[in-house]
C-alpha cells in the first residue's frame, strides 16, 4: 500500500486532522460526559442481580429472598463511594483520580497501584462489557453464539475507530445508545412495578441449573454473592478520572455528571433485582436475567427486542468508558515518567490515540484467550476497582487532615467510613475470586508497578546524562568522514559530492571481494571519485560488514577526540514492495554503528522514478 493510500485510509477512518486551538471545542457537556464517561456504570445494572442470583441458586431457590438486602447494600455502598468520588473531583479537578489521590496523599507506591489496579480494570471492562452485549445477542438469536468471538473483536473495532475519531465524535456516537438503554430500562421497571402492584405477574418458570440447592446457605456464600453484585460499582471512579474533559467549569459539570450517574445506576440496579425477585427469574449461561424479564413482562414482541438491542448496546458501548478514561489515565502516568512519553501524544482528532490502540491490543488477546465468555473474565474483575476505591478515599482522609477546610471532619469521616467498607469488600472479593481465577490481576498489579519504576529509573538516568549542568563539551577539530560504496553509479556519485561538503577527509571504502569488480571501480574512480580517496579492503573470506567495521573501528581509535562520520547512499524504490528487491546492507551498518559514541551515520537518499 502506498503512504498515499494508506493516508486516505487513515482519513476516512479517522477524519480530518483537528488544530490544537479547538481543543476546547472538543470537551465533554454533561449531557455526552453521561453517555462517555457513565456507560460502564449504568451498563453493569443489566448484569450484576444475574451475577447475585447465579451464586445465591447454589443454596436453592429460597435463597434468593437475600438479593434485595444484598443489592440494597451495594447500593448504599455504591452512594457512599460516588460521593466520595464528588469530593475527589473538587479537590483534584486535573482528572487522574486515585492515582493522583494516593499518590499525593499516601505515596508514590500506592499511587502506581491504583493506576494499574486502574489500568487493569479499564482493560476488562472492555473485554468483559463487550462479551456480555454478545450474551444479550445470542439470548436473543441463539444460533449466532458460534460467532461470539467474531463478534465481540468486531464491537472492538467499531469501538477503537469511534474513539479514535476524537472526544466529541465518540460522544455523539454513544450518547444515543446510553440514553436508549435508561429509558427501556426505565420502561421495563415501571412495566414490572405497574403489573406486579396490579397483580399481573406471571411467573417464568424457567428450568434449574443442574447445581441448584446442592450446597447450604453459609455467610461464605452470601458474601461471594455479596461480591459478585459488587459489579454493580464497577465505572463509578470514571467521571473523576477524566475531569479534564469536560467543559469549563469542568469540576461542577463533572460532578453533577457523577451524581446523575450514580443516581441512575441506584435506582435501575435496585430496580431489576425486585422484579427479578417478583418474577422469579433465574439467569443461565443462555439467557440473561434481563432478557427474562423483558419476555415475561413484554411477551417476545417489538418491545422485548427493543430491550436486548438497548441493552447490546449500552454493555457494548460501557467499553467507552475504558476507552475514555485508560487512555488519559495512562497520559497522566506518562507525564510523571512511569509510562512511555508516547502514551502523552495526542493523535490529529486530539485523542490520546497510542492509549486507545494499546487497549484495543489488549482487551482484544483478552476476548480471544478467553473465547469471549463474561463468566470465564468476570473473577478476573471487580479486584483492580476496590484497590482503587479504597486508596482513593484512603488519600482523601490524609488530604481532608492536611488542608484542614470547612467541614474536613465530616468529610474525613464519611471517607474514612467509605475506605473501611470497600476495604472490606476488596479482602471479600480477593477471598471469593483468588481461586476462580483473580490470582492473575492479584500477580498482574505488582508487575505492572515494578515496571513503572523500573521506567522511572530509565527516564531519570537519561535525563542525568543530558543535563547541560556542570557539562563543558569536548573541542572537536577534526571530522573523518567514511563512505562505504558496492560500486559506482549515480546514488553513489551524488554521495560523494555531498561527502566534500562535509570534511576535507572523505575516505570512500570499498571491500574487495571480486578483483574483476575492484579493478573496475580503480578505473571509474579515476573520473568520478573528485577529491576523494578510495580505501580498497581486502576480505579473504568474502564478508563485507567485518573488514568495514573493523577499518571504522580503526579510524576511531586512531582519532580518539573526534568525530567519525559515516555516509550511506541509499536508493529509494518508488513502490514499497520493491524494497524486498534489493539488500538492506545499509540497515545493517546503521544497526551495527547505533552504539558507538562520537561515530555519527547519515543517508543520502536517491529517489528512483515510477
Amino acid at each position: 500500500m502506498s503512504d498515499d493510500s494508506a493516508f486516505s485510509l487513515k482519513r476516512l477512518l479517522v477524519g480530518k486532522p483537528i488544530p490544537s486551538s479547538m481543543a476546547h471545542h472538543e470537551r465533554l457537556s454533561r449531557v455526552t460526559g453521561l453517555a462517555v464517561l457513565s456507560s460502564d456504570a449504568l451498563s453493569s445494572v443489566a448484569y450484576a442481580t444475574d451475577f447475585i442470583l447465579s451464586t445465591l441458586i447454589v443454596a436453592g431457590i429460597g435463597a434468593f429472598s437475600y438479593a434485595i438486602p444484598i443489592s440494597l447494600v451495594i447500593a448504599a455502598l455504591l452512594a457512599i463511594v460516588a460521593f466520595s468520588y464528588r469530593q475527589t473531583i473538587h479537590a483534584y479537578p486535573t482528572g487522574g483520580g486515585a492515582y493522583i489521590v494516593a499518590k499525593e496523599n499516601i505515596g508514590a507506591t500506592s499511587g502506581l497501584i491504583a493506576a494499574a489496579s486502574l489500568l487493569v480494570d479499564y482493560t476488562l471492562t472492555v473485554s468483559v462489557s463487550i462479551s456480555a452485549g454478545v450474551l444479550a445477542i445470542t439470548s436473543a438469536f441463539p444460533r449466532l453464539d458460534v460467532f461470539r468471538v467474531e463478534m465481540c473483536l468486531l464491537f472492538l473495532a467499531i469501538l477503537m475507530v469511534g474513539n479514535l475519531r476524537g472526544i466529541r465524535e465518540s460522544g455523539r456516537i454513544f450518547a444515543v445508545p446510553t440514553y436508549f438503554f435508561v429509558v427501556a430500562i426505565g420502561v421495563l421497571i415501571l412495566t414490572g412495578l405497574y403489573k406486579y402492584l396490579t397483580g399481573g405477574v406471571t411467573p417464568i418458570n424457567a428450568p434449574l441449573p443442574s447445581n441448584a440447592g446442592h450446597a447450604p446457605l453459609t455467610v461464605f456464600l452470601l458474601l461471594t454473592a455479596f461480591a459478585n453484585g459488587c459489579t454493580a460499582m464497577t465505572g463509578v471512579e470514571a467521571v473523576s478520572n477524566g475531569v479534564p474533559a469536560f467543559r469549563p467549569p469542568e469540576s461542577k459539570n463533572a460532578s453533577a455528571t457523577l451524581v446523575a450517574m450514580a443516581v441512575l445506576a441506584i435506582g435501575m440496579f435496585v430496580g431489576i433485582t425486585v422484579l427479578a425477585h417478583a418474577y422469579g427469574v433465574i439467569p443461565s449461561v443462555a439467557e440473561s436475567g434481563v432478557s427474562q424479564l423483558g419476555r415475561a413482562i413484554f411477551g417476545g414482541g417489538t418491545a422485548y427486542y427493543l430491550i436486548q438491542a438497548a441493552t447490546t448496546l449500552i454493555l457494548v458501548l460501557a467499553a467507552n468508558t475504558a476507552y475514555a478514561d485508560f487512555p488519559r489515565l495512562a497520559s497522566i502516568v506518562a507525564r510523571d515518567r512511569y509510562l512511555p512519553r508516547q502514551f502523552m501524544n495526542q493523535g490529529d482528532r486530539l485523542a490520546f490515540s497510542n492509549g486507545i490502540l494499546v487497549l484495543s491490543v489488549f482487551a482484544a488477546i483478552l476476548i480471544i484467550a478467553f473465547h469471549g465468555d463474561t463468566q470465564r473474565l468476570l473473577p478476573l474483575y471487580m479486584i483492580g476497582v476496590f484497590v482503587s476505591f479504597t486508596l482513593s478515599q484512603a488519600g482523601m482522609v490524609i488530604h481532608w487532615r492536611k488542608t484542614k477546610e470547612a467541614g474536613w471532619k465530616t468529610s474525613a469521616l464519611i471517607n474514612g467510613f467509605g475506605a473501611v467498607v470497600t476495604g472490606i469488600v476488596l479482602v471479600i472479593v480477593t477471598v471469593t475470586k483468588t481461586l476462580e481465577g483473580a490470582w492473575i490481576v492479584l500477580l498482574l498489579i505488582p508487575i505492572i508497578v515494578a515496571l513503572f519504576k523500573a521506567t522511572s529509573r530509565h527516564y531519570d538516568h537519561v535525563a542525568s546524562q543530558l543535563t547541560l549542568r556542570g557539562y563543558q563539551p569536548e573541542p572537536r577539530a577534526h571530522n573523518t568522514v567514511v563512505m562505504p560504496i558496492g560500486g559506482m553509479q549515480r546514488a553513489v556519485v551524488e554521495a560523494l559530492r555531498y561527502a566534500e561538503t562535509l570534511s576535507d577527509d572523505v575516505r570512500a571504502v570499498y571491500v574487495d571481494i571480486d578483483p574483476k569488480a575492484t579493478e573496475q571501480i580503480r578505473k571509474d574512480w579515476e573520473t568520478w571519485g573528485g577529491r576523494v580517496t578510495l580505501v580498497v579492503l581486502p576480505s579473504p573470506y568474502r564478508s563485507v560488514m567485518e573488514p568495514l567495521l573493523a577499518y571504522i573501528t580503526q579510524v576511531e581509535t586512531d582519532q580518539p577526540a573526534d568525530y567519525v562520520t559515516v555516509i550511506l547512499p541509499e536508493f529509494v524504490p518508488a513502490k514499497w514492495w520493491q524494497h524486498l528487491l534489493h539488500n538492506q546492507s545499509a540497515l545493517l551498518i546503521k544497526g551495527a554503528l547505533l552504539f558507538r559514541p562520537n561515530t555519527v551515520v547519515t543517508s543520502v537518499p536517491f529517489h528512483l522514478e515510477r
